[in-house]
């Protein structure tokens, strides 16, 4: 029992750790398909698309027995989804990455654990207790997590590269891309992006308790994305040329981000979600982070800027303040004690006598 139950934490580590691999490389391909004209409008449509093309059909055969019945409320929560991560969150991250770095959109995610536990208070998913060490943990870890985000925001500091070799480039790249006013823009907008992300796993937590099929709502919120996704490109891109998609860059990025990023994403944060909560899915994004500054100088010439180095520092503490006070919490919760009612039928006066015996919790 114990070895089952240490296997099923194991695999949901791996399979969270498992994504932020799969996101880093989307920084680097996304940002690569962009600087090579690729409209993040369109890319939005195309990569749901090929999410919802690949996972359609394996949702309807596989969860046909225990998908529920689709309700007005439901659709429109799916509806909300669909607009909060793939229309919103996605679009403005597209322009966000154009305007700063890939480095830089990985460290800014960092923030994401912070502002999802500050939604799920607002909406009761998280309770504090500021005389409990954990919840004063998660309070300190939030305060800090944004401080260390102004840090990366307000100061940039020296570049430092990773891969000297790379120099000539780096410095073209970093001259083109680090305008202070669009670097403002950039965050500006990275900050509505990690809200509008936030936002979809608070959403998607309560959607999975009237919608308990974690793949067909993934394929769903997919299918949403394309069609809303579609209709906001069709405003916002009038350039037919836009469209166009080839065996280069363009088709790489919407079908890794499809597949990796959109449709095996969605379904494993909607199981993580449902058991651990919209916490603990956000709480992986440093690693992120390091692996994108990683490939971004490796492949993208990037440079790291020591308001980054130094804001990305204090954000990961910040963090695993969180983190620690999340664990610490499901530990006392999981030795709450859970009062059980025992009824048993008293035969002399033919009455129920009702008794209470405790349980730790920890037996089955």
């Amino acid at each position: 029992m114990g070895n089952q139950s240490a296997w099923q934490s194991a695999k949901t580590y791996l399979a969270m750790i498992s994504l932020q691999f799969g996101y880093a490389g989307m920084h680097v391909i996304v940002l690569l398909s962009l600087k090579n004209g690729f409209s993040h409008w369109v890319f939005v449509v195309y990569r749901h698309a090929v999410a919802t093309l690949i996972f359609a059909p394996f949702a309807f055969f596989f969860e046909r027995k225990v998908r529920p019945k689709m309700t007005k409320v439901t659709f429109l929560k799916i509806m909300v989804l669909a607009l909060l991560e793939p229309v919103i969150d996605q679009n403005l991250y597209g322009v966000a990455l154009q305007y700063t770095s890939a480095a830089f959109a990985a460290a800014m995610m960092n923030i994401l654990p912070a502002i999802t536990f500050i939604l799920a208070l607002i909406f009761r998913m998280e309770k504090v207790n500021l005389k409990k060490a954990h919840s004063l943990a998660m309070v300190i870890g939030t305060v800090v997590t944004v401080g260390g985000a102004m840090v990366m925001t307000l100061f940039k500091g020296p570049a430092f590269d990773i891969f000297p070799n790379n120099h000539a480039v780096s410095h073209h790249a970093a001259a083109g891309e680090a305008s202070s006013h669009h670097w403002l823009l950039g965050t500006i907008m990275m900050l509505g992006t990690i809200t509008g992300w936030a936002a979809f796993f608070i959403l998607q937590k309560n959607t999975l308790k009237d919608y308990p099929a974690e793949m067909s709502l993934a394929a769903l919120v997919c299918l949403m994305g394309t069609l809303e996704g579609g209709a906001v490109a069709l405003v916002m891109e009038r350039r037919l040329s836009a469209w166009a998609i080839g065996f280069d860059t363009r088709l790489l990025a919407a079908t890794y981000s499809g597949i990796i990023c959109s449709g095996i994403a969605y379904y494993l944060q909607s199981i993580v979600n449902r058991s651990r909560g919209p916490v603990f899915v956000t709480a992986f994004s440093p690693l992120a982070m390091i692996i994108t500054a990683i490939l971004g100088a490796m492949v993208l010439a990037e440079q790291i800027y020591l308001g980054s180095l130094i804001g990305a520092l204090i954000i990961v503490f910040g963090l695993y303040s969180v983190v620690w006070g999340k664990s610490k919490q499901k530990s006392d919760l999981e030795l709450l004690p859970i009062v059980v009612e025992n009824k048993n039928f008293d035969a002399a006066t033919g009455k129920e006598t009702v008794g209470m015996k405790g349980n730790n919790g920890l037996q089955p």
